[in-house]
């Protein structure tokens, strides 16, 4: 699949914030700050979308991205150690919360990004839980695995495929080799996404 226009239709900062129409379903992006989601978005659709930075936590709205006028990438706030106050950390929950109640039926998938180099940790652990209780479906990609040597690599996929079972597909990712992006537009491309 090759993502040709991409354009950002609308961010929601508040509960009270109105989706945008629902097009041909939407592909979430979540996971702990520092994770790497910026870089992805940037990666998989060519172009600087998403501010990426040093200091965690700063996507703080939820942006609504149209891609080749069809269908939406959905990046949302990161959660985890972003410095943020307390008051900042809850809207972001709640934006998050109300967008999967809201619009899970248009959500083709959830990309969980999960730092590669650790065992699950609890937020992460939070989210996916999460979304098996909302019927979301999800696929995790492991970030930064290209900081691994091969054999610690081997041994965390086999550790998280053993943690997700064969339900959920898992994609090693780095930003660096480019390993994964093919098989996460390929999964896109699949699930209707074109």
């Amino acid at each position: 699949m090759k993502i040709n226009d991409v354009k950002l239709i609308k961010t929601i900062y508040t509960p009270k914030d109105r989706f945008p129409d629902s097009r041909n379903g939407e592909f979430a992006f979540v996971g702990r700050s520092n994770v790497g989601k910026s870089t992805l978005l940037n990666i998989l659709t060519n172009q600087s979308i998403a501010r990426v930075s040093k200091k965690p936590g700063k996507t703080r709205s939820i942006n609504f991205y149209l891609i080749n006028n069809s269908f939406y990438f959905v990046d949302l706030p990161g959660y985890g150690y972003a410095k943020a106050s307390i008051k900042e950390k809850e809207r972001w929950k709640q934006i998050i919360e109300n967008y999967f109640e809201i619009r899970g039926w248009n959500i083709k998938l959830v990309f969980v990004l999960i730092d590669g180099r650790h065992e699950l940790q609890k937020n992460d652990e939070l989210i996916l839980n999460w979304l098996k209780e909302l019927e979301l479906p999800f696929s995790v990609i492991l970030t930064k695995i290209d900081k691994l040597k091969m054999s610690e690599k081997s041994k965390m996929i086999k550790y998280y495929k053993q943690l997700l079972g064969e339900k959920y597909i898992l994609i090693p990712y780095s930003a660096v080799s480019k390993e994964g992006v093919p098989q996460i537009l390929e999964l896109i491309e699949q699930l209707g996404g074109a």
